[in-house]
């Protein structure tokens, strides 16, 4: 079971990218099924590229704002308030035994 614990780790942290990258392709594809209309194809992948930037970076800052503001859904996706993974720290070194202990 600790595999799937850690695949749903690393789907959580690829999640912030994936919405940005699935905003943007349905703004390209939603641009291009506007832009049949112009005359000139270069204008028209301008058009929906541009689009695809603006659209990509609207629904990464909501992405981002979502993540800061619920403390469930960091804690769940083990992430930061900034969409970083979170790395779990061992905690202290124990470092070597001190001299006169033990055998």
């Amino acid at each position: 079971m600790r595999w799937l614990g850690i695949l749903l780790r690393v789907v959580g942290w690829l999640l912030t990218p994936l919405v940005a990258w699935a905003a943007s392709l349905w703004g390209a594809w939603t641009a291009l099924r506007v832009t049949v209309a112009f005359g000139n194809e270069r204008t028209a992948i301008y058009a929906a590229f541009g689009v695809a930037v603006v659209t990509g970076t609207i629904s990464l800052y909501l992405w981002m704002q979502l993540l800061r503001r619920s403390p469930r859904l960091r804690k769940s996706l083990h992430v930061t308030r900034e969409g970083l993974p979170q790395i779990e720290d061992p905690g202290p070194n124990p470092g070597p035994p001190a001299e006169g202990t033990g055998t």
